[in-house]
């Protein structure tokens, strides 16, 4: 269960960055479904990637996924990944239908 808890921060996070970037990039030529998926893809991975880098800025505890440098690190590095991957996945749609 500890293992599930950064996922769902991550997936939620991203869902939240996509649909963010979604709604403010107008070119992201999408319907909001694609830009929450895109969102929880982009959040995990951008979560599991930036997540442990940021937590280690903070000065958290690399090894333990719940204290609140972890949580911050994974919610930081979902939005950020949300975003970026809407961003793209929308630039790259409206490029296609040109």
């Amino acid at each position: 269960m500890e293992a599930l808890i950064p996922l769902i921060i991550q997936a939620i996070s991203g869902a939240v960055g996509g649909g963010v970037i979604g709604n403010v990039v107008k070119s992201a030529a999408m319907s909001m479904l694609p830009k929450l998926l895109a969102g929880v893809v982009g959040g995990v991975a951008g979560g599991s990637a930036i997540g442990p880098i940021i937590a280690g800025m903070i000065g958290g505890d690399m090894s333990s996924g719940m204290d609140m440098s972890s949580i911050i690190g994974d919610v930081v590095g979902g939005l950020v990944g949300g975003g970026v991957l809407t961003g793209i996945a929308g630039a790259v749609m409206g490029a296609m239908k040109k």
